[in-house]
């Protein structure tokens, strides 16, 4: 089954477990997002298409991280008036992975909230599944010494991945930039990032970042 969503003026074309870029949404990572405005709904041969709305159609998402693209720059002069004005500007984006396509009016099932730790015994009981998931995977990379990079600043990255790229050995801006196209292919193959250095320009924006 797919749909047709229309969000931040734009229109997209989703299915089930589909990762999607969208303009920012006011919501945190975890939290699900309902999509209301659904222009067409499909399932094999059978499609409706709205009027402009299909009727009781709705696309549930899972947020799963809040980002900014890459950097891009405005420059505007005007000739013969010494005028120059140069400004960067990145995009803030949400990323979102569609859970469930909706039709007839049935609402999304309703989800547990997360629990807060009452105690620290708690929390430490939380931590040792993740703790556990990072040691899982073998290092690909042996770490540079010194402090480590705030890769959450790359576009893209969330908590839970710059886990995940430290536990590779990947903890610098510098190990990113200098990555060689085999690099790049052992990283896509254990984290299943299916061409996301390419996708997201990595390798640009840790050369932006180790610059300042």
């Amino acid at each position: 089954m797919f749909a047709v969503i229309k969000t931040g003026g734009k229109q997209y074309t989703v299915a089930a477990d589909d990762l999607l870029k969208v303009e920012k949404l006011d919501a945190e990572a975890g939290s699900t997002v309902t999509f209301d405005e659904v222009l067409m709904v499909g399932n094999g041969t059978d499609t409706t298409i709205g009027a402009p709305l299909v009727d009781g159609a709705s696309v549930v998402a899972e947020v799963v991280d809040q980002g900014r693209n890459r950097k891009i720059i405005v420059f505007k002069k005007r000739r013969r008036q010494n005028s120059r004005r140069r400004n960067g500007h990145r995009q803030a984006f949400t990323l979102v992975k569609v859970t469930d396509i909706l039709t007839g009016g049935a609402k999304p099932a309703k989800t547990a909230a997360p629990k807060k730790a009452a105690a620290p015994k708690a929390e430490a009981e939380e931590e040792a599944p993740a703790a556990a998931a990072e040691d899982a995977v073998a290092p690909l990379f042996t770490a540079p010494d010194g402090e480590k990079d705030d890769l959450k600043k790359i576009s893209g990255v969330g908590p839970v991945l710059e886990k995940k790229l430290n536990a590779l050995g990947i903890t610098t801006y510098a190990q990113i930039v200098n990555f060689s196209a085999e690099d790049i292919a052992r990283v896509d193959e254990v984290l299943n990032f299916k061409g996301r250095f390419e996708r997201d320009n990595w390798i640009e924006q840790a050369k932006e970042l180790a610059g300042k």
